[in-house]
């Protein structure tokens, strides 16, 4: 019989006493180096005198967030004590944000978040984030001995797991997870939880399913239900997925995560207006998300929500101020809404301020698309065409495309203006690298119909799709066929052609590694594929058969070989990290 989920509102797990410091604490408290984090110096030393009488000797202290980040880029806490509320500049949820992005701290470092906001949204916040326990004040030296005490015994479980996390060996830490399991049945339940995560990652979702079932036919926790709702929608099952994340909703209504994921699934079935409904809940129960205030923001705006598109806009550019996860495309949003209530003077300012946050090239070709579409949306025909013109200009002189949703808005613009042949051709190109994404397709029809192209359009639209097709199909007949130099050269010229086409990069690299495995391992080609899978990682992270291929090319290398080939991945993929 499985015993009853958690109640709404309540974590999964099962709440431990505060007050039952463990038994086995560890004896080398003393040798450990901790930081201090409060803008307030009576509670610094209040924290410093508690970790004092627990044997500590090594003890930093920083009264702000910059303070932090500067000491946590020069030493490796073991231990990090943060107040959420720092005063001006970064907040603790932003210092840990940073510091989980840079990787500041060791996979064995802890991090205690320390605050006196008992709000939903505060602790939201820092939650999704996961420090490693959230303290609030007053704290007593029994509760945070109890805690680090608790949270130090759990790190001894997962070192070795994180660290090979860190390393990206994804499978060699689910099997890490398994050998824990026989000598911790206490944490039995994080350990599945984990590995099931690391399995997904390394394109195993089958065996996913089967650790998620396991543990379901226990107990109904919902980051279970969660993750059974995550495969469902990888495998093109959207609406099942849907109705599973609202099942975890309805069970618990602060699992934002379910908001999320929620709100892609209904993306991914062209509904817009109800994703933006999801994501509205979800950043009224957790604001200070910038990545899910610039999503709304963005969805808002293409539904023509003008209200809410400035709502959001605004609290991202305001929590994005000191966050590593601050985007050009709050300022760029932002100027469009104001440009839409022909409040010309302000979108000109916010473009300004948002050359001199981020500049660089694909930032000013951005920056001139949003100040042509700010001049058309606010009746300034002749600046517009200007705009228009220069950008045209552009397109002549660079052959490269850009990114997908740079090129749609290029598209719409050039064609508000009067062009009509450079941003067909755009338009063309991004149903050539999307050639089975129907949902990017109708988005893409609505640009053509509402300049009056709608029969022209689709003919191009399928046109456009064959030509992807017939290309991509070439090179798979030329594998099939045991052609594999003929099809690896195919697919070579392919990707030239449509560098983000998802179906062409992955085929490629399969291709190479079928290569590889029926005529023997060569560097050249083996760095060749690796190339592609991390192309495909930084225009769509996550995806599952970049895991697998991974995998596939690392089994591959010689002996000797595999442990370079897995470093210079894992150093290649932190790079694509950091942009």
């Amino acid at each position: 019989m499985r015993a009853p989920a958690a109640a709404p509102g309540k974590p999964d797990a099962a709440a431990q006493p505060e007050t039952a410091v463990l038994s086995a604490a560890p004896t080398a408290w003393a040798d450990k180096h901790y930081l201090l984090v409060d803008d307030f110096v009576g509670i610094r030393i209040l924290l410093r005198e508690s970790l004092r009488n627990l044997g500590a000797r090594h003890i930093d202290q920083a009264a702000s967030g910059g303070e932090a980040m500067k000491m946590l880029a020069k030493t490796r806490y073991d231990v990090v004590l943060c107040d959420y509320n720092l005063g001006e500049g970064k907040n603790g949820q932003q210092v840990l944000e940073e510091t989980r992005v840079r990787n500041l701290t060791a996979p064995s470092g802890m991090w205690l978040m320390v605050s006196a906001e008992k709000s939903v949204e505060s602790v939201m916040g820092a939650a999704e984030h996961q420090p490693d326990a959230y303290l609030i004040k007053p704290i007593t030296e029994g509760v945070l001995l109890t805690r680090l005490n608790r949270v130090w015994h759990k790190k001894q479980v997962f070192r070795e797991i994180d660290q090979a996390v860190l390393e990206k060996d994804y499978l060699r830490a689910a099997r890490m997870c398994d050998a824990q399991i026989e000598h911790n049945k206490i944490h039995e339940t994080d350990l599945l939880r984990m590995k099931a995560s690391l399995l997904l990652k390394s394109g195993e979702p089958e065996k996913a399913r089967a650790v998620y079932e396991r543990v379901l036919a226990e107990r109904d926790y919902n980051w279970a239900k969660a993750g059974l709702a995550k495969i469902r929608m990888n495998n093109g099952e959207h609406e099942a997925a849907r109705q599973m994340f609202q099942g975890v909703i309805v069970e618990n209504r602060y699992y934002i995560d379910a908001y999320d994921q929620m709100a892609t699934a209904f993306q991914l079935m062209g509904q817009d207006e109800e994703a933006c409904n999801v994501l509205e809940k979800a950043a009224k129960l957790s604001p200070n998300s910038v990545p899910r205030q610039r999503k709304l923001g963005l969805l808002a705006l293409k539904l023509g929500n003008t209200a809410l598109a400035e709502k959001s806009f605004r609290k991202c550019i305001a929590i994005g101020e000191y966050s590593v996860m601050k985007t050009v495309d709050a300022y760029l949003g932002l100027a469009r809404v104001c440009g839409i209530k022909n409040e010309a003077k302000e979108a000109l300012q916010w473009l300004l301020m948002a050359q001199r946050e981020f500049g660089g090239e694909q930032i000013d070709l951005r920056l001139k698309i949003t100040e042509g579409l700010v001049h058309h949306e606010s009746g300034d025909y002749r600046r517009a065409r200007k705009c228009g013109d220069e950008l045209e200009e552009m397109l002549k002189q660079d052959p490269a495309r850009p990114d997908t949703s740079i090129c749609m808005e290029l598209a719409t613009l050039l064609f508000a203006v009067g062009v009509k042949d450079a941003p067909a051709e755009l338009l063309c190109y991004v149903i050539k690298n999307n050639h089975d994404n129907q949902v990017l397709q109708d988005d893409v029809q609505k640009i053509f119909d509402k300049a009056r192209m709608a029969e022209e359009g689709l003919a191009l639209i399928l046109a456009s799709r064959k030509e992807a097709s017939d290309l991509m199909n070439k090179g798979v007949l030329l594998w099939k066929t045991d052609k594999l130099g003929e099809a690896v050269a195919w697919m070579r010229a392919a990707r030239l052609k449509l560098p983000n086409n998802m179906r062409i990069l992955f085929n490629s690299a399969q291709i190479i590694i079928s290569h590889l495995q029926q005529h023997g391992f060569e560097r050249a080609l083996s760095d060749e594929a690796v190339g592609v899978l991390l192309h495909v990682d930084r225009i769509a992270p996550g995806q599952q058969r970049f895991a697998q291929l991974m995998e596939q090319l690392a089994a591959l290398a010689p002996v000797g070989e595999a442990a370079r080939e897995a470093e210079a991945a894992a150093e290649a993929a932190a790079a694509v990290a950091q942009e």
